[in-house]
């Protein structure tokens, strides 16, 4: 009987291994899925931009992203043939316990038959039963040998059942194996396009190289651009401050007044008392206390109307919505190498969009300046003690002075010196230059 229960317990744990599916492979899909979408999205824009211009940086990170995604893909299947070779081993192994399990229920059962063999004809059941000692011992004499005879029919069913499950296993097997061929096939296809996309990658690279001296000039008129931008967000910062500091002595010299009225009043008074007088004076020198105090521990762009927005501002570190829709970024936060080998070292992220795509406001804000600088439009937006600038537009619809509201539309893009459409966004304050990408929400 022991041996009958031990191999129910393993029968039904092999029953439940033969259920359960592995669903890492949906997801595998999905995101494979996802991957060959933006291939196709960076496909269009690779073609687009072939038609209108020739070689540039756009292409070229237009092309690195395909690739980079291609590799994903092939990471993807790499992964999902990984997957695949687990459920081969585990199902192999399976067939095998179903082979040990089959060979020990044969065993017993041939063990069983034998015994029935020897004892099967009647005199020797009826002398099993009628040897007993009592009837209760009789009785109980019937129910094995009643029982017995139901455990071999079990054990033939679970003979029976093995068999079916294992037959399984090996169609599964079968299929498993099926699946690994054709995503092999898909593999080496993925592995052909990885191989076209990294020689138009290079391809690009080489007329890049080609075009080393307007590159050069190029990269020269964008450096002197972006130190005129740079200038411009200081000039208005510092303006800013300047305000800030005119409204904030304009307070105090009316706190001042107020004051000395309410001294004057108190001693034309007759009911004016000296202690009212030292009342007024520590108020006196309170408020010029608190001036100071501001104007050392604090930034002076910060009072009562923008503190909550700048804490806002920096609640929203990470989670600021893009200033465009759709867009690739040409040139990140610090050092970036060209295709040209040069090291471009920026204080703004350069992102492309189409031509005239629209601009919009990443957080509520003042604009504290619409300036030209060149042949475009550079937008700057107070947000208390920090700056958002907004570089390379046209059509600019915001006026210094006025409120604006997160999402709200500037401006449009305009061309940049590959002629292909891009701005420059960049995040400041009094004393820093902040990465964009760090504040934007992850795409």
């Amino acid at each position: 009987m022991p041996k009958f229960l031990l191999s129910t317990i393993l029968l039904s744990f092999l029953c439940l291994i033969a259920f359960a599916q592995p669903a890492s492979r949906e997801e595998l899909e999905k995101q494979r899925n996802q991957l060959k979408k933006e291939i196709e999205e960076t496909e269009k824009l690779l073609n687009k931009n072939k038609l209108q211009t020739k070689e540039n940086l756009l292409q070229y990170n237009l092309i690195s992203k395909k690739v980079n995604l291609q590799d994903r893909v092939i990471d993807n299947i790499n992964k999902d043939l990984n997957v695949l070779d687990n459920n081969m081993y585990k199902i192999s192994k399976d067939i095998r316990r179903y082979d040990k399990l089959l060979d020990t229920l044969k065993q017993e059962y041939a063990k069983s038959m034998v015994y029935a063999y020897k004892n099967r004809s009647s005199y020797d059941f009826l002398n099993f039963i009628f040897s007993a000692s009592n009837f209760n011992d009789a009785m109980k004499r019937i129910a094995y040998l009643k029982s017995y005879r139901s455990y071999r029919e079990m054990q033939g069913d679970n003979i029976r059942r093995t068999q079916v499950l294992r037959k399984d296993k090996i169609v599964d097997l079968g299929q498993t194996k099926e699946e690994k061929n054709k995503v092999l096939d898909v593999q080496s296809k993925e592995m052909a396009q990885l191989e076209a996309q990294q020689k138009e990658k290079d391809r690009i690279l080489l007329e890049l190289k080609k075009q080393g001296k307007q590159l050069n000039k190029q990269i020269v008129a964008k450096q002197k651009q972006m130190q005129k931008v740079n200038n411009a967000i200081a000039a208005a910062i510092k303006r800013a401050q300047e305000d800030a500091r005119r409204e904030a002595l304009a307070k105090a010299n009316a706190e001042k007044e107020r004051i000395r009225l309410e001294e004057r009043n108190a001693k034309n008074s007759k009911t004016a008392d000296k202690r009212d007088n030292a009342t007024n004076v520590k108020k006196e020198t309170t408020a010029k206390t608190e001036v100071r105090s501001t104007a050392k521990t604090e930034s002076i762009l910060l009072n009562a109307e923008n503190i909550a927005l700048n804490a806002n501002f920096e609640k929203n570190r990470g989670s600021l919505p893009w200033p465009l829709d759709r867009g690739l970024i040409l040139m990140h936060f610090g050092k970036n190498s060209l295709p040209s080998g040069t090291i471009m070292d920026v204080t703004s992220v350069t992102i492309s969009s189409d031509i005239g795509s629209s601009v919009k406001a990443v957080f509520d804000g003042t604009v504290t300046a619409v300036q030209p600088v060149e042949d475009m439009t550079v937008v700057i937006i107070q947000h208390g003690r920090y700056f958002t600038t907004y570089s390379n537009l046209n059509g600019v619809t915001v006026r210094k002075g006025q409120d604006i509201k997160t999402g709200q539309v500037l401006g449009r893009v305009a061309a940049n010196f590959d002629g292909v459409g891009a701005i420059d966004f960049y995040i400041s304050n009094e004393s820093s230059n902040y990465d964009p990408e760090k504040w934007l929400r992850r795409r």
